[in-house]
């Protein structure tokens, strides 16, 4: 069985038992979760919502939190000696996806 919820403004192909890495959340470590955004559930048969899946929640548990590596930004236009360096980290959560409730 799997679902596919969204949030952060991206969509996640989830099972029960899954660690993913999403958007950071702001929740502190272990606390529970819910997804109400399910987009579609596949257990028996293939239930595709519009735009969302009626009564479906996704359970998770904060496992993590943190930021990912740094991602350099460089600017460079030539013959004006332009020349600008910049770095980026994302922050994230990591959650554990606990059960589908479809």
């Amino acid at each position: 069985m799997y679902a596919v919820i969204a949030t952060g403004g991206k969509q996640y192909k989830v099972s029960e038992g899954d660690i993913i890495t999403i958007e950071k959340l702001g929740e502190a470590l272990g606390e529970k979760v819910v997804f109400d955004q399910v987009l579609a559930v596949s257990d028996n048969g293939m239930k595709v919502g519009t735009p969302v899946v009626e009564g479906a929640t996704v359970d998770a548990t904060v496992v993590d939190e943190g930021r990912a590596k740094k991602v350099i930004v460089y600017k460079y236009k030539r013959k004006t000696g332009y020349h600008k360096k910049n770095g980026h980290r994302q922050s994230f959560t990591k959650v554990q996806i606990d059960k589908i409730n479809a």
